[in-house]
């Protein structure tokens, strides 16, 4: 077993029997199905435009060398500046080097899980920059010391209540303030900071290869304040999220804000295609965009996995999945939580680490379901179950306990030498601690329905 697993079956253990967390979580979720409801309405054939939108991610992923050499030919043309970074520590350090340039002492970031993956916020405090979280949710997450519990909604495990004595307690604020006075503590804090800070950094939606811009979408409107401000723009973008056009955003963005939070459409979405140019009043005075790799084209050489490259990040897959409801989002101890991560995250940082999250499935396809890109979520959990079989990152006890289930399960001859009183007592005395102290052992009935069917057909 492996540290990561130890460590994430310890925390489900706690996590699933927490009634105060599935109270909330229930809740919030169950406010996005309300909105989703609605929201999918828009769409006049909801399965044509998934299907059509995995056909774009289809294409654009099977050609991405030629898309991603397009939009740095075309970003580049209009003074942008593209860094291809292999991998987290090489990102990084592109980000402080720039910063350094810049004189940079403070940062103002609006929300993105792609710095999350690659630890931005440390390293860049360990050159003494300071990085600021705008986003609510990420501010929130921040100010406590936590990262981000989902991928759209960081903070979606804390209740009014909760932020109003987190901020009580950071911030001096009274214990007492409503959601709306909660929100204008945010902003009066947060405000100032985007004049102060000399570099703004993003992620990115997508990519867009034909005009080389970079698409945002968000509703709180700190994405167009960091990217306006700052005299510094820099774009940290995972080198799937291309498009092979502009024109497609007219399918993605009402996708993304559907299968994201329940909307129509988000309320601020935006195109950059550089920085600012000779008679534009605003926009940073110079823009970046580091296109990351970080174990992508380890999936992308992988033709079955391939297809989880099509993620928009919608987030839809953990509201959908009842194991991410039980044990939340930082049990997982990953940046991308939930099925989505669960695929990904083996191949990104390590299979044998990472094993284990693949089994923390109940297969019962729903992340499928909801896709709005139509990934095959449950098939891809399963194949990453396979390869770490052959990949032998599997221990020996438990490739002993499957050899014999096998040969147990292949013969009902085998299966009827023991009786149910004697299957019950082994299980109780060798699986009972694995299956928990909360939860009852399922029991073997006395007799098979061989055996019944057997003595059936005797008194016949």
């Amino acid at each position: 077993m492996s540290d990561q697993q130890a460590i994430f079956l310890a925390k489900s253990a706690v996590k699933a029997f927490d009634l105060d967390h599935r109270r909330k979580i229930n809740f919030n979720i169950g406010k996005y199905q309300q909105a989703f409801e609605k929201g999918k309405t828009q769409f006049v054939d909801l399965a044509t435009a998934r299907e059509r939108a995995k056909n774009i991610k289809w294409r654009a992923i099977e050609q991405l060398d030629v898309m991603l050499e397009n939009f740095e030919i075309q970003f580049t043309q209009r003074g942008g500046k593209v860094i291809w970074a292999e991998n987290a520590e090489q990102a990084c350090k592109e980000i402080v080097r720039i910063c350094q340039e810049k004189k940079a002492q403070t940062v103002v970031k609006s929300k993105s899980m792609v710095t999350e993956e690659i630890h931005l916020n440390e390293a860049l405090e360990a050159q003494g920059i300071k990085a600021i979280e705008s986003d609510l949710g990420e501010y929130i997450q921040q100010l406590d010391g936590e990262p981000p519990y989902h991928i759209v909604t960081p903070a979606m495990h804390k209740s009014k209540d909760d932020i109003a004595r987190l901020f009580s307690n950071k911030l001096g604020t009274p214990a007492n303030l409503s959601a709306e006075e909660l929100t204008m503590v945010a902003r009066q804090q947060l405000r100032k900071q985007y004049a102060q800070a000399e570099v703004g950094i993003t992620g990115a939606n997508f990519i867009l290869a034909d005009i080389g811009g970079i698409a945002l979408t968000e509703n709180e409107g700190n994405a167009r304040l960091t990217t306006s401000l700052p005299r510094t723009h820099i774009a940290v973008v995972g080198i799937e999220k291309i498009l092979p056009s502009f024109t497609d955003l007219a399918l993605f963005w009402p996708l993304l804000a559907t299968f994201g939070t329940g909307q129509t459409i988000t309320a601020y979405n935006t195109i950059l295609t550089g920085p600012r140019q000779p008679g534009e009043i605003d926009g940073p005075e110079e823009m970046y965009v580091i296109l990351l790799d970080n174990g992508r084209t380890r999936i992308l050489q992988d033709e079955r996995m391939r297809e989880s490259l099509y993620c928009i990040r919608c987030g839809a897959c953990l509201n959908a999945c009842p194991v991410y409801k039980n044990i939340g989002g930082h049990t997982y101890g990953t940046t991308y939580s939930g099925p989505i991560g669960s695929v990904i995250t083996p191949h990104l940082q390590g299979m044998k680490e990472y094993k284990h999250l693949s089994y923390a499935s109940s297969l019962c396809a729903n992340c499928t379901e909801v896709c709005p890109v139509r990934i095959n979520i449950h098939e891809l959990l399963l194949i990453n179950r396979h390869e770490a079989v052959e990949s032998h990152a599997t221990n020996g006890s438990e490739k002993m306990a499957w050899y014999f289930w096998k040969q147990v399960s292949l013969s009902r001859k085998k299966m009827n030498l023991v009786s149910g009183k004697t299957k019950n007592f082994f299980l109780k005395k060798m699986f009972a601690k694995s299956w928990g102290e909360k939860r009852e052992l399922p029991t073997f009935a006395p007799q098979s329905f061989n055996e019944l069917w057997k003595k059936r057909k005797e008194k016949i």
